[in-house]
């Protein structure tokens, strides 16, 4: 996710980290490239077809239309996502509270959060496949490659319903709590079925694949539209309408996968070391420093 200030104006054309412009760059370059051969062969060689601006400009309405209903549905996957780790943020702090709340000793305190911990980074690995042995060792010591093999982070979960079960069992925790504790734990169980959905189920194809061949064929008729009006100034016109729709274009396929390893994407490394930190207060432990960005990039 990206963290900077905003740039200053005179800054605003030189901005390169989390901007699509080196991924659009090259439909830019050819819009411009096409849009100068069009008005040179209708200058130098032959006369082109013309279209009609206000033609051009109901096609452009329309496809800003399809754009920005598109970019609304991506941006409201990528803010569910962050709904829901900020909803398992919460979770992680209010158990916390509950363990100490209910009665569990330190043993099993430590035991239940840390299998909560490695729960969240090994769902970090399943949704962007990040590379968490460390992380997961850290809070789980000798049981992390076993959780590390298994089938994710459902492996974690069940270890912590079965500790919650032996401390009911023998009494380390009444009914009302274990009760409580495992409420709580189902939480975490839907948000990861939450999150699991955002990742696996795209925005359909067929509208994506509508709107990306709506806009190649708008920047590809455009220079017809602009012979007559924009003169000398046409390819540079067309090139900053290439920039706005495909860069409009990237951005909605950016936010539509909140979990991928991008820029723009949500910060699940960061996310985790906040609960970290929430926990180590919790157990009185020294608590880790968070998450820095890197180049205006948090992780």
């Amino acid at each position: 996710m990206i963290l900077r200030d905003h740039p200053r104006p005179w800054q605003l054309f030189f901005v390169i980290r989390g901007s699509v412009v080196p991924r659009i760059a090259p439909n830019i370059l050819f819009t411009a490239v096409w849009a100068i051969g069009i008005l040179i062969l209708d200058r130098f060689v032959m006369p082109m077809p013309r279209l009609s601006i206000p033609a051009m400009g109901v096609f452009g309405l329309a496809l800003s239309l399809f754009l920005g209903f598109r970019n609304n549905a991506a941006y409201d996957r990528w803010w569910e996502g962050r709904k829901i780790w900020g909803g398992m943020v919460s979770d992680v702090r209010s158990f916390a509270q509950e363990l100490e709340i209910f009665g569990a000793d330190e043993g099993d305190r430590s035991f239940v959060l840390g299998h909560i911990l490695a729960f969240h980074h090994l769902h970090r690995r399943q949704l962007r496949g990040d590379n968490v042995e460390a992380d997961v060792a850290r809070w789980v010591g000798d049981e992390a490659p076993k959780l590390l093999a298994a089938d994710g982070p459902d492996a974690a979960l069940r270890a912590v319903s079965t500790r919650l079960a032996v401390m009911r069992s023998e009494g380390r925790i009444d009914g009302h709590g274990a009760r409580q504790l495992s409420t709580r734990l189902s939480r975490f169980a839907g948000a990861q079925a939450g999150n699991e959905r955002l990742s696996t189920t795209p925005l359909p194809f067929v509208y994506s694949l509508l709107v990306r061949r709506t806009t190649y064929l708008y920047c590809l008729l455009l220079p017809f539209g602009l012979l007559d009006c924009a003169g000398w100034f046409e390819p540079l016109i067309a090139a900053i309408v290439a920039y706005v729709f495909f860069g409009l274009s990237e951005v909605t396929h950016e936010l539509e996968r909140p979990f991928a390893d991008e820029p723009n994407a949500l910060p699940l490394f960061a996310l985790c070391r906040v609960m970290e930190r929430s926990v180590c207060a919790s157990l009185g432990w020294d608590v880790p420093d968070p998450v820095a960005p890197k180049n205006g990039v948090l992780s």
